[in-house]
């Protein structure tokens, strides 16, 4: 009898072994739909370290220059900088220019993982684990913890947005959203509308947007812009004491000469 309870805990344990390897091909992982105790317990400590770290001290994990929001001129002080060089809107209604409003936005070209402010958005798949792209960058940038972090969260939905730390990020939080896969405004608005409520929920102040659904996603860059300016608008009418800055991350100059125009329009200029 010892020596067929022997045989079958030796078979169920190679079932085990075996299942678990094919798991392994098939996802990467065995433990692919959960996350050990251990590895949460690994990423909550880490997290809070670096949530409690002062900047001056994670400056040394960046190898670049990193950016606050005060380098960073609002809409008001860029056109006043730069109208000579900015085109002149051609549409045809221009909403009367409101200070306080135009004072919370602000547009800049640059690298969104080193931004040192509140919470950046991460374009991100439905796994949350990491892809191309800024998704990619902004995994590489904050390191592991990030994704043992994403791993506990479910997965997320087109147009859903959830919190994670920043870890070595500048940035104390990445808030991770999922665009549509081509032009579906509905779905992509609710993508500016869940990461900014989520912003004001978690009680943070400043947060920056790359272009979400535009380059391989397929969305069209200017209907795109029409969409982020306009609900990032009606946010700060609703909610224009629960956030100091949003900041539009443009990676091309054919971005930032939309969104120069579409910022004339939306929130005005002098």
């Amino acid at each position: 009898m010892l020596g067929l309870k022997t045989i079958f805990l030796n078979t169920a344990t190679n079932l085990v072994v075996n299942r678990c390897f094919a798991l392994k091909l098939y996802t990467g992982s065995c433990w692919a739909s959960s996350v050990h105790p251990k590895t949460s317990m690994s990423f909550e400590a880490e997290k809070q370290k670096f949530l409690s770290m002062p900047l001056e001290e994670k400056q040394k994990f960046y190898k670049s220059e990193i950016t606050t929001v005060n380098q960073i001129p609002t809409w008001l002080e860029y056109w006043t900088k730069n109208k000579d060089n900015i085109a002149i809107t051609t549409l045809e209604k221009v909403e009367k220019v409101d200070d306080k409003l135009a004072n919370k936005i602000c547009i800049w070209q640059g690298d969104i993982t080193t931004l040192a402010i509140d919470a950046i958005v991460n374009a991100a798949n439905s796994s949350l684990l990491g892809g191309g792209g800024v998704d990619g960058a902004i995994h590489r940038t904050a390191g592991p913890n990030l994704k043992r972090e994403c791993a506990t969260l479910g997965g997320c939905r087109v147009g859903e947005a959830k919190i994670t730390g920043g870890y070595k990020l500048p940035a104390k939080y990445v808030i991770h959203t999922v665009g549509p896969q081509g032009e579906k405004p509905d779905n992509l608005r609710e993508c500016y509308e869940n990461s900014l409520t989520l912003t004001k929920e978690n009680g943070l102040r400043t947060i920056a947007f790359p272009c979400i659904s535009t380059g391989i996603y397929g969305y069209p860059q200017r209907p795109a812009a029409k969409v982020a300016i306009s609900t990032v608008k009606k946010f700060l009418l609703q909610n224009e004491d629960s956030i100091d800055r949003v900041i539009f991350c443009l990676f091309l100059k054919t971005d930032k000469d939309i969104y120069e125009e579409l910022l004339q329009k939306y929130f005005g200029i002098d």
